[in-house]
């Protein structure tokens, strides 16, 4: 029992030898220096090379690591197959299998695609999400007066900005009551639900008394930095029972993480971790979008977060510079069922100001779940024809 990680090496002409020798270091080291006794009392600590497939500039190398060798938790399960790894030039992580008994550890989604679909009652289309935007030095009246646009051009979704902190003028509790009052309105006045993600934040020690007083004031929906505090982090809060509210792991930081020469995947860290820990979304780059990661990750990502898993599937939320010239793009590489379109300068940024941006949007999707081109669904639609005019249809492949 254990896990295996899955790594790129730089190519090396005896790159089994070397393997053979990380397996060792990073578990009970030197083999050939240990006597035979020693050998038998120490073989379920031994790690063990698996495979090495030989590539042209890297190779893909497989280690397994019993389970014995850590506690069931991801700080000890990184350290023990990255650690020290990390700091060797061009070494790269790209997926961990766990066995069945360590994935037990780990609580994935609380709620997952089907559950926010349940409480949205919404079952045939991808979700809209808004990001609030300019809200930085702006007081609580612009805030709910920019809500209030949103849900009235049909949004389902609304986050705070991830650098939206702990501020004088909208203040967390603050937003979330007005947020809460304004949301009960429009289901009283449209029969539409909508989640309000607020940005949870501020010390490490005080998160969980944090979260928890926003679902006692009525907040449906938690945003988290998760790559800022840690994938255990969102780990407890996911495992705290007096916060059972969906949560949107923002993968800001992990650029620097995963999109680089060495580091872990993208597919891995924002992908298969945040669903394994607790994540009911995870935003992350577009591969078409202003801040765009290569289309392979972007992709791997999204696999990652809805492939058969021991645990259920989570949104992938495709995100920056995204306006509805992208949402037949969005629908052919993300599918329907697990995709939320997030945006905010495409809402915002409408010639006709916010209300008919996510008006676009939603004519956009109705053609997309219908078949419809982007063209013929202009004709009927003024504000998605608008938004075309502007930004134009987006096709990469």
């Amino acid at each position: 029992m254990g896990v295996t990680a899955t790594y790129l090496f730089p190519a090396h002409p005896d790159q089994e030898k070397r393997a053979e020798q990380y397996a060792l270091g990073l578990t009970v080291g030197s083999w050939t220096d240990i006597p035979h006794l020693e050998r038998q009392q120490l073989q379920k600590n031994k790690g063990e090379v698996v495979s090495v497939e030989k590539g042209e500039k890297k190779d893909t190398v497989k280690i397994h690591y019993p389970s014995a060798n850590f506690s069931a938790d991801l700080p000890a399960i990184l350290t023990t197959v990255y650690g020290k790894l990390s700091f060797f030039e061009g070494h790269e992580l790209i997926d961990l299998t766990f066995d069945e008994e360590l994935l037990q550890q780990f609580p994935g989604p609380r709620f997952g695609v089907e559950g926010v679909r349940e409480q949205l009652s919404l079952y045939d289309r991808p979700l809209l999400m808004a990001i609030f935007k300019g809200v930085i030095g702006r007081d609580l009246s612009f805030f709910s007066a920019q809500l209030e646009d949103l849900l009235a051009g049909g949004i389902d979704l609304i986050k705070d900005d991830e650098i939206l902190f702990e501020n004088e003028l909208t203040p967390f509790e603050k937003r979330i009551i007005a947020a809460k009052d304004i949301i009960r309105r429009h289901y009283e006045h449209t029969g539409q639900k909508a989640l309000y993600a607020v940005n949870v934040s501020g010390r490490s020690n005080e998160l969980h008394a944090k979260a928890e007083r926003a679902q006692e004031l009525g907040a449906n929906a938690l945003l988290f930095n998760v790559h800022a505090y840690g994938l255990d982090t969102l780990q407890a809060l996911r495992e705290n029972d007096n916060i059972r509210l969906p949560i949107m792991a923002h993968s800001a930081l992990s650029g620097v993480l995963a999109g680089q020469p060495g580091g872990y995947s993208y597919s891995l860290l924002v992908g298969k971790l945040t669903r394994m820990t607790g994540g009911d979304f995870s935003l992350f780059p577009s591969p078409y979008g202003n801040v765009a990661i290569p289309s392979a990750d972007a992709l791997a990502i999204g696999r990652a977060l809805t492939e058969e898993s021991y645990f259920q599937q989570a949104f992938s939320v495709p995100s920056a510079g995204i306006h509805p010239g992208m949402v037949p793009q969005l629908l052919k590489d993300f599918g329907s069922e697990s995709l939320v379109i997030n945006a905010g300068g495409g809402v915002f940024g409408h010639p006709d100001g916010p209300i008919n941006g996510a008006q676009a949007f939603r004519a956009a999707i109705h053609a997309g779940v219908r078949n419809i081109s982007l063209p013929e669904a202009a004709e009927m639609s003024e504000p998605l024809k608008r938004a075309i005019d502007q930004w134009g249809i987006v096709t990469t492949s």
